[in-house]
């Protein structure tokens, strides 16, 4: 065996790459599906302002009269409050089943908890904007009948939520409670239940691996195959 020195001329002559050697694919996309997952998040937090139309338009305004002291209900037990936090609870589940849906059938490459984390923060961004946005409208009109009407008269409040609204953890971090929960959770348990129910383990379709179909188009020569 030859333990020649390498000659120092030969190994100036070899070309040098410019480019360095490419990133591994794995390394390359490793941050991928984060980015992903903000990106539907914020799509569905997005959606939340046509819901929260729809829940202004279908939910029951609350009728006052106007007093001295202020606005007071006209009748002692309205039936609208309830009204108004069964349709967003009504809608925000059905827009978390339909979310969850979208999210199944569309990103079909990445399912699993990337997909589950993405749809359930959705979910809570476009209740909260779905209820702020709804809320408003036709609040600055009862403001003003508020601050100009004379007493005696009667109007209407615009929709609210009892059920659910949002709480500071240490005056700092805001904590959604209630039916401000429902979309997210629509998302969590349509999903999950995709995914329990999912004929393949890695909850994406499989291709097929070229092995003939079972039945009786099988034979028994021995150039065909073995059967599974």
């Amino acid at each position: 065996m030859s333990s020649d020195p390498p000659d120092p001329e030969r190994a100036a002559d070899r070309p040098v790459s410019d480019h360095p050697a490419p990133e591994h694919p794995a390394v390359a996309g490793r941050g991928r599906p984060v980015w992903i997952a903000l990106g539907v998040a914020l799509v569905l937090t997005g959606l939340g302002a046509p819901l929260g139309l729809l829940w202004a338009a279908v939910a029951p305004g609350t009728p006052v009269l106007k007093t001295a002291e202020g606005a007071i209900y006209a009748t002692p037990q309205p039936e609208q409050p309830i009204a108004a936090d069964g349709w967003f609870s009504l809608l925000g589940l059905g827009f978390g089943v339909l979310a969850a849906l979208a999210l199944w059938f569309l990103l079909r490459r990445r399912r699993g908890p990337v997909g589950l984390l993405a749809g359930a923060l959705g979910g809570l961004g476009a209740a909260l904007v779905a209820w702020q946005l709804g809320r408003r409208l036709g609040l600055g009109t009862y403001h003003r009948l508020l601050a100009t009407a004379p007493d005696g008269t009667p109007f209407t409040k615009p929709a609210d939520l009892r059920a659910g609204g949002v709480d500071w953890f240490l005056h700092v971090l805001p904590v959604p409670y209630g039916n401000l929960l429902l979309p997210a959770l629509g998302v969590a348990v349509t999903y999950t239940l995709l995914a329990g129910w999912s004929r393949w383990p890695s909850l994406r379709p499989e291709p097929d691996d070229g092995w003939p179909p079972a039945g009786p188009e099988l034979s028994s020569t021995p150039g065909d195959p073995p059967a599974r």
